[in-house]
């Protein structure tokens, strides 16, 4: 028998979530709702856009403000600066959707190949740039390079198998929300490596999607943030073998 919490989220459920994490970005933030909303509109039944404003000091907050009171799908979750993973984890928690995609603000995926997701059989479907038949558009070779390294010590160390946990386009189906993001505890770099890592700890399918990917100026990735993210994947390895991620919910499928 559902809970009435359990019943009440299935009554109010709709189709997609997107959750959008942002962080000074009002240089860009207005298009990408705009565009966000205009694909949704026109190809999904029932959706809502999340944006979490993480602390901003620039117009982030009013810029999603505005437009969330024009259009009362989008939502605005205002947070004070806690990092992306935090931001992406308060989002996704507040999500209503059957499915839940959480996406970079500077959309260099666009939207328009969701349908790729929806098309995989994964409990945890996400953007690759790696996987055949991806294209990248624009990428810095220093960039590259040091996503490739990055990428190496997270299988090695992490998550074998998967050849891209870093782009910033992830879709979990409901079920995966609620058993990944209230244990997460990586609100730094690592916090998708944190997420795949407890996904293949719960036995959830994994699928890698080919996109393409444009690269868009402005990153906020720097060495330092390579350099932390390391200690934060060792953190999370770490935190596993103490049990501080408490026992897996339950292994509904062979993780793949």
């Amino acid at each position: 028998m559902l809970s009435y919490d359990a019943f009440t989220r299935a009554m109010d459920a709709i189709d997609l979530s997107v959750v959008i994490p942002a962080f000074n970005e009002s240089g860009r933030l207005l298009d990408t709702l705009q565009r966000c909303r205009d694909w949704l509109h026109s190809s999904v039944p029932s959706w809502e856009i999340i944006v979490v404003d993480d602390g901003s000091a620039d117009e982030t907050r009013a810029i999603a403000s505005d437009l969330a009171a024009r259009e009362p799908r989008i939502r605005l979750i205002a947070a004070s600066h806690s990092g992306k993973g935090a931001a992406v984890r308060r989002g996704m928690l507040a999500a209503r959707g059957r499915w839940c995609l959480f996406a970079d603000a500077d959309l260099s995926m666009d939207l328009n190949q969701l349908p790729r997701f929806f098309a995989s059989d994964g409990d945890v479907i996400i953007a690759s740039r790696e996987a055949a038949g991806a294209v990248r558009v624009g990428e810095p070779w220093l960039r590259h390079v040091a996503g490739r390294a990055f990428n190496l010590l997270v299988r090695l160390a992490a998550v074998p198998g998967v050849h891209d946990t870093q782009c910033g386009y992830k879709m979990f189906s409901a079920d995966a929300v609620r058993q990944l993001f209230p244990v997460t505890r990586q609100n730094g770099f690592a916090f998708d490596v944190e997420l795949l890592f407890l996904a293949r700890r719960a036995g959830l399918r994994i699928r890698e999607v080919p996109i393409t990917w444009t690269y868009r100026p402005g990153s906020r990735v720097r060495l330092r943030t390579g350099v932390a993210a390391f200690g934060q994947i060792l953190a999370i390895r770490w935190n596993g073998l103490l049990g501080r991620y408490g026992a897996p919910a339950r292994r509904v499928h062979q993780a793949t």
